[in-house]
């Protein structure tokens, strides 16, 4: 079961280890990356990040639609972390159920604007978020549960 889809460009770091996984309840942290299940450092990194006595899974995000959607991923109470907005579309396209999306950190890079203060989008992030929210996603935007939460939609304008 997916108990929140989070895009957050850092994936695991002390506000999802920590604040996150304890808000949230959670025994599973699933991190769906191309780049980050090719790269034994990253994934060595990641592991280490994670809170204790919490399983992380590390897939590709066709691989992670693909577990997502299967009966073992009933076994767990998921967290799924990805670092741009596409790859959470993608899960939104794939995986039924998936109702919510938080928006917690993508940094500015050249060709992005900020929206707020951890969130930078450029045209692709933005058409990302258009598509969700025309599914009947919320897209929320908070980078720690006890903060309000922002529609998206409103802080792109």
């Amino acid at each position: 079961m997916i108990t929140l889809l989070r895009i957050d460009d850092r994936l695991i770091h002390g506000q999802v280890a920590f604040a996150w996984t304890k808000h949230l309840g959670v025994n599973c942290i699933l991190v769906a990356n191309d780049t980050v299940v090719k790269d034994e450092l990253k994934k060595m990194m990641l592991n280490l990040a994670k809170p204790p006595g919490v399983k992380l899974l590390l897939f590709s995000v066709a691989d992670a639609v693909s577990f997502l959607n299967s009966e073992e991923a009933d076994k767990y109470k998921t967290f799924v972390l990805v670092d741009k907005a596409p790859d959470a579309l993608a899960l939104c396209q794939g995986v039924k159920g998936i109702s919510a999306v938080n928006v917690g950190g993508m940094r500015m890079a050249e060709g992005k604007k900020m929206i707020s203060s951890a969130v930078a989008v450029n045209e692709a992030d933005i058409q990302a978020f258009e598509t969700m929210a025309s599914m009947g996603v919320e897209v929320e935007v908070r980078q720690v549960p006890t903060e309000k939460k922002k529609n998206i939609m409103e802080l792109i304008g």
